[in-house]
């Protein structure tokens, strides 16, 4: 019988049992099931294959080899590869979306966004994707996945992976300049659109917000991890990202063009 390892670095606790994972369920989970099926009907690979539900509710996933990077970023998920690897795979996942689940309003963990063009992930960063060396080669924790536009979910995959932070968020690193020139990268290796390009600054800070928002509503509701996280001033270090980027949006958007 495997011995269960319990991973650290998330909010809810993950436990590994041989090749797969046990991790808590939720309201979205059949909906999530679902998507993690079609992406393999898809040919998408590099997220996890779902292998049912145990008798005390825990969904069992495949476990996905490989490096998970925290904050400070690692030096291999702080790289240029992982940089270019990861918006190209955001872009594979998007395009195996199109067309799934957009007619599904309810029952999400998140809310909806419009227009509905993929099936946002919803939390792509470095602590929710696995590296080969320098290379994202997979993407976990789907639980926050719902249905929305393209630059919904680019808008904060940009933030974390270029990232968009203040000097006061240690989570962050690089000049303006190099996060700017970053955040180009990761567009261009996506392929985002010149309108979309356009918008990307206004919309990481309405995604921000969104987030913040969400946060405090989950603490305000009982949650007693995103209370930890308010407490520990989480949501002050994304506005103060927020004011960060309108203060240096000018050169941002030059680079972004």
């Amino acid at each position: 019988m495997e011995t269960p390892e319990i991973l650290t670095g998330g909010v809810n606790q993950v436990t590994r049992v041989g090749n797969t994972v046990h991790r808590p369920t939720g309201a979205w989970t059949p909906l999530v099931h679902g998507l993690l099926r079609h992406l393999r009907s898809q040919g998408f690979t590099a997220a996890p294959a779902v292998h049912g539900v145990t008798s005390d509710g825990h969904e069992i996933l495949d476990f996905l080899p490989g490096e998970v990077s925290n904050y400070p970023p690692t030096p291999a998920a702080a790289s240029s590869r992982a940089l270019i690897s990861a918006a190209e795979l955001l872009r594979a996942y998007h395009d195996s979306t199109v067309g799934y689940g957009s007619d599904v309003t309810e029952g999400w963990m998140l809310p909806v966004q419009t227009p509905v063009e993929v099936i946002c992930h919803g939390d792509y960063a470095p602590h929710n994707c696995v590296l080969s060396g320098e290379e994202v080669v997979g993407i976990i924790d789907f639980d926050t996945a719902h249905p929305g536009p393209r630059l919904w979910d680019v808008a904060y995959a940009v933030y974390r992976w270029a990232p968009l932070t203040a000097p006061t968020n240690d989570s962050g690193f690089g000049t303006v300049a190099e996060q700017a020139v970053r955040a180009r990268r990761f567009c261009d290796a996506y392929g985002l659109a010149a309108a979309d390009r356009a918008g990307l600054l206004e919309m990481v800070a309405i995604r921000l917000q969104a987030l913040v928002d969400f946060m405090r509503a989950q603490a305000a509701a009982g949650s007693a991890a995103f209370a930890s996280h308010v407490a520990d001033g989480h949501d002050q270090l994304y506005l103060a990202d927020v004011a960060y980027l309108r203060t240096h949006a000018q050169e941002f958007e030059q680079h972004l063009r």
